[in-house]
């Protein structure tokens, strides 16, 4: 063999094993996935959208396949308040949970004949309770959890209140975490109470009935249904862990300090005891970004004296 033929061969196999060490390292260097991008987050001009165009559909919301991991093992669940549905309501919430690894999972409840496919929250708050449960069990069996956490705004808080304290499900939830709920009832700034002194709340539930919207009535503080949650007692049941997130500035559930809930593994969190300057009204919670934090704080068992970043603060709203 020439000199030229031995220095030829030689080249070849230093060009060959270079390649395949650049190659050894690149493959060890990249991702077996290409990273998925962050679903963006939604604001006020993509709910007004979405109440219209996308009722019953949200981004990052009710993907049937998703599978829980051990770090995250609980599916949430997000339920919307009175009058909403839930493409509107969780326009940020869902895409957050989502980029955070979470399942999520949202229901839109109460239509009535009234609802036009669009207004939530309008039949009875029990029969909302039964479209829950049957919501539940279909997110159980489809991911394998044992549990599902629950993110509710104002009715849709109360909603799982029912469920939880009549119907058992309690114990299929870990977390509870309600956006000024109305659990306890409203006086809408003191309306209900004037209109109970002068013997108008028969009246204004019988219009109710016949107008398709009783479940807002079931909501007023001194309504059959409320009374009837809570006759077996005022503490919330054992085993969730509760958090309630209020504003002072709620003009719909009123007082506002009502919304507050007893019993154990409770925690009750006023937004202006932490962010003073935050003005964020009854609507303005669904993309207020301390709301969104504590929310996510709870649902990881994180400390109940967490301190939210005091910026990115929701509307004024009611």
């Amino acid at each position: 063999m020439s000199w030229i033929s031995r220095t030829t061969r030689r080249t070849r196999l230093a060009v060959t094993s270079l390649a395949a060490s650049v190659a050894l390292v690149l493959t060890a260097a990249a991702p077996t996935q290409a990273a998925e991008e962050p679903l963006p987050e939604g604001g006020l001009l993509k709910a007004l959208s979405n109440y219209v165009h996308s009722p019953d559909a949200v981004a990052g919301a009710n993907d049937w396949s998703c599978v829980p991991d051990a770090e995250r093992p609980n599916p949430v669940i997000l339920l919307p308040g009175t009058f909403a549905n839930l493409g509107a309501n969780f326009v940020k919430t869902a895409p957050r949970l989502k980029n955070e690894g979470y399942c999520v999972f949202a229901m839109n409840y109460g239509f009535t004949a009234a609802s036009l496919d669009r207004v939530g929250g309008l039949g009875h708050i029990k029969d909302s309770a039964a479209e829950l449960d049957a919501f539940v069990t279909k997110v159980r069996q489809a991911t394998g959890a044992a549990k599902v956490d629950i993110v509710g705004h104002s009715q849709g808080g109360n909603v799982p209140m029912w469920w939880m304290k009549k119907m058992g499900g309690a114990e299929q939830v870990a977390h509870y975490v309600g956006w000024a709920p109305s659990s306890n009832g409203t006086d809408l700034n003191g309306l209900v109470t004037l209109a109970d002194a002068l013997n108008l709340m028969g009246f204004a539930t019988g219009l109710s009935e016949v107008g398709q919207f009783p479940g807002v009535l079931d909501q007023a503080a001194t309504s059959d249904y409320t009374a009837e949650l809570w006759a077996d007692g005022d503490e919330v049941p054992a085993g969730p862990d509760y958090t309630v997130i209020m504003t002072k500035y709620d003009k719909v559930v009123t007082p506002y300090r009502s919304q507050a809930l007893q019993g154990e593994n409770v925690n009750n969190v006023l937004l202006q005891d932490l962010c003073p300057f935050d003005l964020a009204g009854h609507l303005g919670l669904f993309t207020d970004e301390p709301t969104h934090q504590l929310t996510l704080n709870a649902l990881a068992d994180g400390p109940a004296d967490f301190q939210p970043r005091c910026r990115g603060y929701g509307v004024p709203l009611l």
